[in-house]
């Protein structure tokens, strides 16, 4: 998944980072209001962690022009303790749910997975096609339930091809997914599908390319 901390206080905003990341996803971090709107602008996100008190503005502001332009990426808002009236307020405003500072790193991560899981419609942390399984919950990857020992950018591939198994998943979804904002070669994402390619031969998977589309996760031609 791509996660979007908007969160100036430097401590917190790296105790996200490291937290999140090693269950694969990619997190990017800003920490004032015209970073982040350019940010929401430009990106595609699959959650959002919003602080209020940013030092250029105030974080409300950012999710009222998110959901004003009809954008439903789930947002969980961080606050102070003592912020009810702020909390009230962003729920108002859109927000999906609000976690209070200061907060366990476990709660934190367990929000997260349930507004994964709800903005994607899932009962549960795993995401499963034929014999391979994704765990949210434990970051980790199995096939014919074994354990895929994977680089962290192969595991966010294949959580982004189980999460449309049996469709298209576009080349940009994939590759803001994989990269964030950092630079992309023009052949980065090729390597990273010939990869995990190789780790499904003999599975009964493939992953087609669609040229100028995308890839799909499928079951193989017998």
């Amino acid at each position: 998944m791509r996660l979007l901390v908007i969160e100036d206080d430097p401590l917190i905003a790296r105790s996200l980072e490291q937290a999140l990341t090693p269950l694969g996803n990619t997190v990017d971090v800003f920490t004032h209001h015209a970073q982040a709107r350019e940010a929401l602008q430009s990106g595609q996100f699959d959650l959002v962690l919003l602080d209020l008190g940013l030092p250029d503005g105030n974080g409300l502001t950012l999710l009222a022009e998110l959901r004003q332009r009809g954008d439903t990426t789930p947002v969980l808002i961080l606050t102070a303790r003592d912020g009810i009236d702020a909390r009230v307020e962003g729920l108002d405003l859109g927000a999906d749910d609000y976690l209070a500072k200061p907060f366990s790193l476990a709660e934190l991560e367990a929000r997260v997975r349930a507004l994964l899981r709800r903005s994607q419609q899932r009962a549960d942390n795993r995401l499963t096609f034929g014999p391979l399984a994704f765990d949210a919950a434990s970051g980790v990857a199995t096939l014919n339930e074994t354990v895929l020992d994977l680089p962290r950018r192969e595991l966010r591939l294949l959580e982004s091809l189980l999460l449309h198994a049996g469709s298209i998943t576009p080349r940009e979804t994939l590759e803001n997914r994989l990269f964030g904002f950092g630079d992309v070669g023009s052949n980065a994402l090729e390597v990273y599908i010939s990869r995990l390619r190789k780790r499904l031969d003999g599975s009964g998977l493939r992953i087609r390319t669609f040229r100028g589309m995308g890839y799909r996760l499928e079951e193989a031609a017998p």
